[in-house]
């Protein structure tokens, strides 16, 4: 059995954040000592490591719910899991679509800009402050 610092250092979460997981649902409230004290076994640093891995993949608390859910139902099967993988896929590869359109544009502005202008004249300031026909 682990105390809520220890599994807070073996997993690089922090102990507020460990908390927080619980309060979510995400990670099972833990026995708790006389004392009060949380008491947390093994597998509650592999849940940690798995919530921690689903976020580096862009994964959001709630789909990372949903996804220790299917793991946790026998009666899912794997195709359940590659459609929620298939749709945060989707949505980074907008966002990166979203992203290199932003990147063009500032880019545009960036290069039109002489850098030596009065501010009155500065084409980012003034791209800024027109508005969309």
């Amino acid at each position: 059995m682990y105390s809520i610092g220890q599994i807070a250092k073996k997993s690089g979460i922090s102990v507020e954040t460990i908390r927080y997981y619980e309060k979510e649902g995400l990670l099972e409230k833990p026995q708790r000592k006389e004392s009060g004290y949380r008491q947390y076994n093994g597998d509650a640093i592999d849940r940690l490591f798995f919530i921690q891995q689903a976020k580096e993949l862009g994964f959001s608390l709630k789909e990372i719910g949903e996804l220790l859910s299917i793991k946790s139902d026998a009666n899912t099967v794997c195709s359940d899991v590659k459609y929620l993988a298939e749709d945060k896929l989707s949505d980074i590869e907008n966002k990166i679509k979203m992203l290199r359109r932003m990147e063009k544009s500032l880019k545009k502005l960036v290069d039109a800009c002489p850098g030596e202008a009065p501010i009155s004249d500065c084409p980012i300031l003034d791209s800024l402050g027109k508005r969309s026909t």
